[in-house]
């Protein structure tokens, strides 16, 4: 059977379940006040008089129809006693006491007249599943957690009543304020029942429109673009926003207030907020009713300091509100918290900064004097560090500026939180709390760290139209054992690339300030052109070596770092594309690459001089850093060269989430040797510059510099020989440069929470540099010409010769096949006498083309741009959209680039 349990009407009836036992426990009263009223009338009472209630004493006390619940357990929810005087009031408040237990759906009371109590009850039935129907907004769980009743626990009407409001509220939070829950109730044997909640969702209730009454400064618009809630429109399809939430009501009610505070109307207020839902509850209309009152300025500004170490009058001085400023709410907050920044500086901890305002509603002008109350200096009491469970108290330690009895200082607090950030291993935005400690003159300073994973694993196979099939594995502990080391292990496969590489780094040697580090490598790359858009391999470079590093810091923000790195090279053609008679051929490969070709051992040692200021390494938002680098090769080994490297950034936090950032770096690389012969660079082609993407986007890969571009002759349609132009058929072979620069500017676009726990970032962009001084590399060939009969300059292809540089030629042997010869005509006898006039055909050693050297020029290259980095689940991801805007003849640029698996 199902009942449906109609909750506005349970209480009524439990009250005229109530009322009707009275009733009947009153019968027998009544009958004996009737008997009374024929006794004699000098016996009866004034007419006026209440007859007093008659006590009764119980004789005996059971109870009848209990199942699960002990008669004891039963009465013990009563006052009822045997031998207890009793009246028809005590038999209600039992009644009363026995429904408010909650176990019992029916009690009556038999017995009243004779003493002898029988309590006659029906138990509430038990519980045996609870069911949700209809939810799909919500998930199951996320009702049942909130709702109270549970299988196996008594069923009763008014926990059904508070679970439906409960469900209800749950979708109002959501938005969904036309949201029914209908209670039914299922009976089953054995005093069972199942609860059933048929839920109608609703739609969302939106905001369909905000008004705004009594704004004259500012128009609706302005003052809906402060508020976090927004109108209802097509395109906030996707928005969390333009749903009705009360929270959010009083939310954007404060910040239209900061909003004129800080525009300096500080009378501004609210008077008057009212959401109405609509009728058909699917939209609400919200309206503010505002004051905006005048504008005020900034009057006299002074600080008052009971402190001795501060001059009053030369802190007023270098306050950043001044006298005569439109008046600002935010600008008095920064105010106070620089003061007590300031004060923190020399040790004062718990600087209590008072501001004083007088406004001056004539002369609309708000003076302020920043009251600095008396404080001792403090010092640290101790350094309490919780919540990590992997990393030890010492790598945390070692961070912080601070030690137990220093004088407590705010900039370097500050300093510690960016060293602890800069770590990685923790929460985003950690902070060090200071609380007093034992005394007036003693701070504890408090690192509660959330952990965050320091294990990156990555495994990734996919396909690029460079790389063909990718195969990566990726393995790095940045806090190896919570010691702060760094392990990494890579192995990345592909057609044009494969590499081994692994590395180790102590970042405090022995508890040492002193880093230690040790990496080897095996890389096996291909270089690569691209023909009738079609990529080619050119040259292959097998590196395998190992690398050993040591740092030492010399201040705060200045350290030093030395490397030593020993590595052997061998650059090498495919034999069977680019090799004629076991020698490399010229006019198949190019000049420029066969003097690539060799085995080379590279001895090199270098050091980085660094400034790092950064209040993170990983998301910096503030501060700068800056390396200048050199490396010498030739402590042995085969290369001779001093390269020079330096590169800065510097980021600014400029407000509503929005970060600003410059960056630039340079290179140059002196040669320590003579160049091995005319039109070749004394800097091999593997040890130069290349520049393009990733760094520089807007080109392609070593799209920016000095390059060959080999272009080959054709024949129009109206049979003129012209050189080919489309880019896809060109051989464009990029040979780096041995000095570069480049800049960027950066602006990163703030987004809301939603988008940022996805890690994704936008940013804007502009971009210039160059890359650029090498040795101009000889001509490949010089093709004979000739001229046709319209006096136009015809390219010959370039002949085939032998050993003595005669020309070869190609003619049919009667005997059968074709026969090599140097008879221009005719087929030549025993004695080399070529006999016969008809032409052999002539072999060709290379089609005419014509090389063009280009791109070796100091002159900017610009591009702008759009680039969006997310930190996916698959790694670190980041999508340019970038156009050059500035490029020199010879460049290679590229809309879109697209790039996995580094940090940005």
């Amino acid at each position: 059977m199902v009942t449906v349990l109609n909750t506005s009407f349970a209480r009524p009836r439990a009250a005229a379940l109530l009322l009707g036992c009275t009733m009947l426990a009153g019968i027998p009263s009544m009958a004996l006040a009737q008997q009374q009223t024929t006794a004699p009338a000098q016996a009866a009472p004034a007419a006026t008089a209440v007859a007093p209630a008659v006590e009764r004493t119980i004789r005996s006390l059971r109870v009848e129809g209990s199942q699960r619940i002990e008669p004891d357990t039963a009465l013990s929810y009563t006052k009822l006693r045997v031998g207890q005087a009793y009246t028809n009031e005590t038999l209600d408040q039992a009644i009363k006491d026995l429904y408010a237990s909650d176990l019992f759906a029916d009690v009556t009371v038999a017995g009243a007249e004779t003493g002898d109590i029988v309590l006659r009850v029906r138990e509430n039935p038990i519980i045996n599943r609870v069911i949700l129907e209809g939810n799909k907004r919500l998930k199951e769980d996320k009702i049942t957690k909130e709702i109270r009743l549970k299988p196996r626990q008594v069923f009763t009407r008014s926990s059904v009543r508070q679970d439906v409001a409960r469900i209800v509220e749950l979708y109002r939070r959501q938005g969904r304020f036309g949201a029914s829950v209908e209670p039914k109730m299922v009976s089953l044997d054995q005093n069972r029942v199942d609860v059933v909640f048929e839920i109608s969702e609703g739609p969302k209730s939106k905001v369909r429109q905000i008004n705004i009454i009594g704004n004259e400064v500012f128009d609706d618009d302005k003052l809906r673009q402060q508020m976090a809630t927004k109108q209802s429109r097509l395109f906030r399809l996707l928005s969390s926003n333009t749903t009705y939430d009360q929270d959010r009501l009083a939310y954007d009610q404060q910040k239209l207030r900061q909003f004129y505070l800080t525009e300096g109307y500080a009378d501004f207020r609210v008077t008057s907020a009212v959401a109405e839902l609509t009728p058909d509850k699917e939209d609400f209309i919200i309206t503010y009713v505002v004051e905006e009152g005048p504008r005020y300025k900034f009057g006299e500004i002074t600080v008052d300091s009971d402190i001795r170490d501060f001059d009053d009058k030369a802190l007023a001085r270098t306050l950043a509100v001044k006298q005569g400023d439109w008046y600002n709410a935010k600008a008095v907050e920064d105010t106070v918290d620089g003061i007590s920044q300031t004060t923190g500086l020399f040790g004062y901890a718990f600087t209590e900064i008072n501001p004083e305002f007088q406004r001056d509603r004539e002369a609309l002008t708000m003076s302020i004097n920043f009251h600095i109350a008396e404080a001792k200096r403090t010092y640290v009491e101790r350094v309490d560090i919780t919540g990590n469970t992997q990393t030890q108290d010492k790598v945390i330690r070692r961070e912080i500026r601070l030690a137990e009895g220093d004088a407590f200082n705010s900039f370097q607090v500050r300093r510690s939180q960016d060293r602890i950030n800069s770590l990685g291993y923790f929460q985003d935005k950690f902070e060090i709390k200071q609380t007093p400690g034992s005394g007036p003159d003693r701070v504890v300073l408090g690192a509660n760290v959330e952990e965050r994973s320091t294990g990156e694993l990555q495994l990734s196979a996919g396909f690029s139209s460079l790389e063909r099939f990718i195969l990566q594995f990726n393995l790095t502990q940045r806090n190896f054992r919570g010691k702060g080391q760094e392990l990494r292990f890579g192995v990345n496969y592909s057609t044009y690339s494969k590499s081994v590489e692994a590395g180790f780094t102590e970042p405090y040697l022995f508890d040492k300030n002193i880093a230690v580090g040790v990496d080897v490598f095996r890389r096996d790359f291909n270089a690569f052109n691209f023909t009738n858009n079609s990529r080619q391999t050119t040259y292959g470079q097998v590196s395998t070596g190992f690398q050993v590093r040591a740092g030492v810091p010399l201040t705060e923000y200045w350290s030093l770092s030395a490397r030593y790195g020993l590595s052997y090279d061998e650059v090498s053609l495919d034999r069977n594309q680019f090799f004629r008679n076991g020698q490399c051929d010229l006019l198949l490969a190019g000049r420029y690459l066969c003097d690539a070709l060799g085995n080379r051992l590279t001895s090199s040692v270098g050091y980085s001089l660094i400034y790092d200021s950064l209040n993170s390494r990983l998301r910096p938002t503030k501060g700068q850093r800056f390396t200048f680098s050199q490396d010498f090769a030739g402590l042995g080994g085969d290369v001779k060269y001093l390269r020079a490297r330096a590169d800065g950034a510097k980021y600014w936090g400029i407000g509503g989430g929005f970060v600003l950032s410059t960056l630039a770096e340079g290179g140059y690389i002196h040669p320590l040797e003579d160049s091995p012969r005319e039109g070749v660079d004394p800097i091999r082609i593997t040890d130069r510059f290349y520049l393009g993407e990733p760094q520089f986007r807007g080109f392609n890969i070593r799209g920016v510099g000095p390059r060959v571009l080999r272009q080959f002759y054709t024949t129009d349609e109206s049979g003129k020989q012209v050189l080919i132009t489309d880019r896809d058929q060109i051989v464009d072979d990029a040979l780096g440069g041995t000095a570069y620069y480049l800049g960027r500017i950066e602006l990163e676009i703030p987004l809301g929470s939603g988008a940022r726990e996805l890690g994704l970032r936008p940013s804007v962009y502009v971009q210039a540099g160059s890359l650029f001084n090498i040795t101009r590399p000889r001509p490949t060939a010089v093709f004979p010409t000739t001229t046709d009969a319209n006096g136009n300059t015809i390219v010959l292809p370039l002949p085939q010769l032998d050993a003595n540089d005669n020309p070869l030629y190609f003619y049919t042997n009667p005997a059968g096949g074709v026969v090599s010869t140097i008879c221009a005509a005719g087929i030549p006898d025993g004695s080399g006498t070529c006999n016969g006039v008809i032409p052999n055909t002539p072999q060709i050693a290379s089609q005419p083309f014509a090389e063009r050297f280009l791109g070796n020029s100091a002159k900017p290259r610009l591009s702008i741009g759009f680039g969006v980095n997310w930190t996916s689940p698959f790694g670190p991801l980041r999508i340019d959209i970038a156009r050059a805007l500035i490029k020199q003849e010879g460049d290679d640029d590229k809309l879109i680039t697209f790039n996995v698996g580094t940090q940005f």
